[in-house]
């Protein structure tokens, strides 16, 4: 099997959670360097990979194909770009870049170079989300005329994380909204009108914690929320069409499953539990059929198996840059939207 070296830039939250221990279950990655400042915590789990302390012994590496970027959104962009002038593939952690415009030049120059760029937008691969995408493609909802997605938390205490300091690119509607918005466009395609909503609502909030958005396509309104002070959250998604609903409550269960040591391939990876299997209510007839779907499983290992085969046998990367570029649009429509109160149009 042909092997693709990678180099990841960045071993915080994201880095370890989440891209380190899923690219070591896929057979044709390998990680050779990681850029960090901690190398005894980079060699607990990755005790084969040279830690570097400099981006620059990423770039110059002859040897590395891929680079992976899991740093603050700030330097999306510039990493980005020098990843690809340095003749590497790229993976950007989610969100892709703070303004469209970096995102299109990246895209240049990513065709020019021939190489692949793509974002980690691996809320996809979701278990609820996996599920929703079956009920809503198959028809058995009809044409769907409400779509509702929550990403809810309970935070009421602002931290000295970066995410929650006065930057660009911090806040919920960089962070979670871009999970939302990138799972609507990829069921949906891209809005006619964006409405948003967005605002600091903790005490002592230097960046939005809530937004509320609402994407309008002819006769679908898609409907994506999101607040840190929520105690008890109802349903996660809510659809529904002309023919039924579906309502599913609970969270993916892979980032827990990660936090814990587990990782893709182990014993109920990306299962959900019973009692959160979504409740799908059609009409037959005169009649009203209720009953529980079985949630699908789960699969973050699915986005770097496709990264691995787009850079192999040049198949299509698992998330276009394009559509990440898209993602960026929106976040950006809905705070044009947020700060003059108005309807947008998406342009």
């Amino acid at each position: 099997m042909e092997k693709v070296k990678v180099g990841i830039i960045g071993y915080g939250f994201s880095g370890k959670t989440f891209h380190v221990p899923v690219i070591q279950t896929i057979k044709g990655l390998e990680i050779s360097k990681i850029v960090s400042s901690n190398p005894q915590k980079v060699n607990e789990a990755c005790p084969d990979a040279v830690v570097v302390s400099d981006v620059e012994h990423i770039f110059s590496d002859p040897a590395i194909d891929l680079i992976v970027i899991t740093t603050p959104n700030t330097t999306h962009y510039p990493f980005a770009k020098q990843a690809l002038l340095s003749g590497k593939h790229v993976v950007v952690e989610k969100p892709f870049v703070i303004h469209s415009e970096e995102a299109q030049e990246l895209i240049e120059i990513a065709t020019r170079h021939k190489k692949i760029i793509s974002v980690f937008h691996n809320r996809r691969w979701d278990n609820d989300f996996l599920t929703v995408k079956t009920s809503v493609e198959s028809g058995v909802l009809g044409e769907i005329y409400s779509y509702e997605a929550h990403y809810d938390r309970y935070r009421p205490e602002v931290t000295n994380r970066w995410r929650e300091q006065n930057i660009e690119g911090s806040g919920m509607l960089y962070d979670l909204g871009s999970h939302l918005i990138d799972q609507a466009l990829h069921l949906f395609g891209l809005p006619e009108t964006i409405y948003g909503d967005v605002f600091a609502q903790r005490k002592n909030s230097e960046v939005d914690d809530y937004f509320h958005i609402i994407l309008g396509y002819e006769r679908l309104r898609v409907i994506l929320h999101s607040s840190s002070i929520i105690k008890s959250s109802g349903p996660k998604f809510q659809i529904h069409g002309d023919k039924g609903s579906f309502i599913k409550y609970g969270l993916d269960s892979q980032e827990d499953a990660l936090k814990q040591g587990k990782v893709p391939g182990d014993v109920h990876w990306g299962k959900d539990k019973e009692e959160y299997y979504g409740e799908l209510t059609i009409g037959v007839g005169d009649r009203t059929l209720k009953g529980k779907i079985e949630t699908k499983a789960g699969a973050y290992e699915s986005y770097y198996l496709g990264i691995y085969h787009a850079i192999v046998d040049n198949k299509p990367v698992p998330v276009s840059a394009n559509d990440a570029m898209n993602t960026i649009k929106v976040i950006e429509l809905v705070k044009k939207s947020s700060q003059e109160k108005r309807l947008v149009l998406f342009e």
